[in-house]
């Protein structure tokens, strides 16, 4: 019985069963087509999506033409920077305010300056027309000694913050001065930088307008002695350059002058022969003597007359370390003389202080040893020391190697003091009277190798053309040094 009655409901079942399947699966459809009709036929959610693709379509597209710019500019635009602590920074601001001036003048180049080839006739002055001017400028003042002695004050307007556009023959330039927010602390400046951008096609200007500036600057320095100072780890110029002090000015005790320079000479014709053997190209010299005696002037004039400038260091400078002394010994400026003064400060004793609480220099007599000849030391070098005390100085530190050539320079021998007066009074002493009344003067005071050349200029440029008030301020000389006025 039960299995006559579960036949019919099992065959129900069966046939139920597919179209319940069809019925579900017609439902799913439904519901999800009419989910995708409901988000299509809805106008929010439409204008967002194509607002979404629009945006992604314009940051592809900007990207593109980013990329395509950056492509662009590679292949046909070339810059060159240059930072403010390379030496050429100041020579391009100099030049383009010499190049600027000389533009608004109707010339093509600096007077004096190799002239760039540039369009001529009505295209020429069309040109000119169209370039823009500099608007943006920056002062930069100067100052300098006149002839006569008196202070000269100069302004000069150079290119200020931002861009600007330049006209170099038939280039144009793009020049941007940036000045970044971060300081050198070395300096206490901020951090400069200019950028010059060009055709490709135009990239040799960049090379003709360096050497421009270049030759501008020799000329701005020419027959005059830069004198360099330290300035944290580096060297900067200290004032205007100075004009070069002939070397026949400073009177010397006879052969003592020729014999230096001829040294120095004979040393600067020898790098070969130096390097050939092995041997560190760089000599030492060593000058003591009183104070007043010629030493910084003998230097001055040393390098005038071998067109060199001149580095200064002062050993009992505060704040000068080891460390310091080494850095500034490797970056000399080339043809450089370096001129370590008060050679004894590193031997001197440190541990008193006084009253503003500066306990010296922290050079150590080590430090100083491996500045001048260590391993970190550099070559092509030529270094004067000196000193007013001789005999603080360690022997370690005048040995051959460190100082090749030791010279004493002494108070006036008759000698230089007769030369003295040949140099102030030649022209007015014509018949040599004055002179020989002047010397007798010397000799009964007893001045002679007693009183520093120093002394004796300035007892001349007192009594400038006045032979006679020279003699008669003899006594007064003589007895401001001590010495016993017979008269």
């Amino acid at each position: 019985m039960s299995s006559d009655c579960n036949g019919p409901v099992a065959q129900a079942a069966q046939v139920a069963a597919p179209q319940l399947a069809t019925a579900t699966a017609g439902d799913h459809n439904k519901a999800g087509s009419g989910l995708f009709s409901q988000l299509t036929d809805n106008p929010f959610f439409t204008a967002g999506f194509g607002l979404a693709g629009l945006a992604a379509a314009l940051r592809a597209g900007q990207q593109g033409l980013r990329r395509s710019t950056d492509l662009l500019r590679r292949r046909l635009l070339v810059d060159v920077e240059i930072t403010r602590n390379d030496e050429s920074y100041q020579w391009l601001l100099h030049w383009i305010t010499a190049y600027q001036r000389a533009q608004a003048m109707g010339q093509h180049a600096i007077p004096g300056m190799p002239r760039q080839p540039a369009p001529s006739g009505t295209l020429s002055s069309l040109i000119n027309k169209i370039t823009p001017r500099m608007h943006h400028l920056q002062i930069q003042t100067a100052r300098a000694k006149r002839p006569d002695g008196a202070d000269e004050t100069r302004l000069s307007l150079v290119p200020g913050q931002g861009r600007h556009i330049l006209r170099y023959g038939n280039a144009f330039i793009a020049l941007n001065r940036q000045r970044d927010k971060a300081f050198d602390m070395s300096t206490g400046t901020p951090f400069e930088t200019i950028t010059m951008t060009t055709l490709y096609a135009h990239r040799n200007v960049f090379e003709e307008l360096f050497s421009d500036a270049h030759r501008l600057a020799q000329e701005m320095h020419e027959g005059k002695t830069i004198i360099y100072n330290s300035w944290g780890p580096d060297w900067k110029p200290f004032g205007q350059p100075k004009r070069k002090r002939p070397i026949d000015s400073v009177i010397l005790e006879r052969g003592v002058k020729e014999r230096i320079l001829e040294d120095i000479r004979a040393f600067l014709e020898a790098r070969a022969w130096y390097l050939d053997r092995g041997i560190p190209y760089r000599r030492g010299y060593l000058l003591y003597g009183s104070p007043g005696t010629g030493k910084s002037s003998f230097i001055l004039a040393l390098a005038g007359e071998l067109d060199f400038n001149i580095a200064i260091l002062n050993l009992s400078e505060p704040g000068l370390t080891d460390d310091r002394l080494n850095v500034l010994l490797t970056k000399v400026p080339p043809r450089t003389i370096v001129l370590l003064e008060d050679a004894d400060a590193a031997f001197n004793n440190r541990t008193q202080a006084d009253e503003h609480g500066y306990r010296g220099a922290t050079v150590t007599f080590s430090g100083l040893l491996n500045a001048l000849d260590g391993v970190a030391s550099v070559d092509e070098r030529i270094i004067f020391l000196t000193t007013n005390h001789v005999q603080s100085l360690d022997p370690a530190l005048v040995r051959p190697g460190r100082v090749d050539m030791t010279v004493h320079l002494g108070e006036a021998t008759e000698w230089q003091i007769e030369q003295m007066w040949d140099r102030f009074y030649v022209d007015v002493d014509t018949d040599g009277l004055g002179k020989q009344r002047f010397m007798t003067r010397i000799k009964e005071l007893g001045l002679a190798n007693s009183i520093s050349t120093a002394s004796l200029q300035g007892l001349f440029l007192y009594n400038k053309d006045d032979m006679d008030g020279a003699v008669g301020m003899l006594g007064d000389l003589a007895k401001s040094h001590g010495q016993v006025d017979i008269r």
